[in-house]
């Protein structure tokens, strides 16, 4: 019998096999097998249009003219985005932009300031 990984939240030794997963019963973590110690939580990394990596509370600058669906409002080029958050999604990034209010934008439309 192979022996299993620990859990990497609580380091527990307990931890059993659930089909491809990795089950931890003392926190209910569940991971799967070869994955990175941190359990996978910021393996998503989000892009601007020219490759700089995004953070939580970065400033960005609107690249293209974007239509707001559902009115007809415009975001122009060079609008500054300040303090914006990133979520999952098609729309990656959550923000509030003066004159509009909160806004969803796709992360190829921005650039970081």
């Amino acid at each position: 019998m192979t022996a299993l990984p620990p859990c990497p939240k609580c380091n527990s030794e307990y931890t059993y096999e659930d089909g491809d997963q990795l089950v931890c019963p003392e926190c209910a973590h569940e991971w799967k097998a070869g994955e990175n110690a941190d359990g996978g939580d910021d393996a998503r990394v989000i892009k601007d249009s020219v490759g700089n990596l995004l953070q939580d509370g970065d400033t960005i600058t609107v690249i293209k003219d974007l239509k707001v669906k559902g009115s007809s409002l415009v975001v122009k080029v060079g609008t500054k985005v300040k303090n914006i958050r990133l979520v999952d999604g098609d729309h990656d990034i959550d923000c509030k932009i003066d004159g509009i209010g909160a806004m969803k934008l796709k992360s190829e439309f921005v650039r970081k300031v």
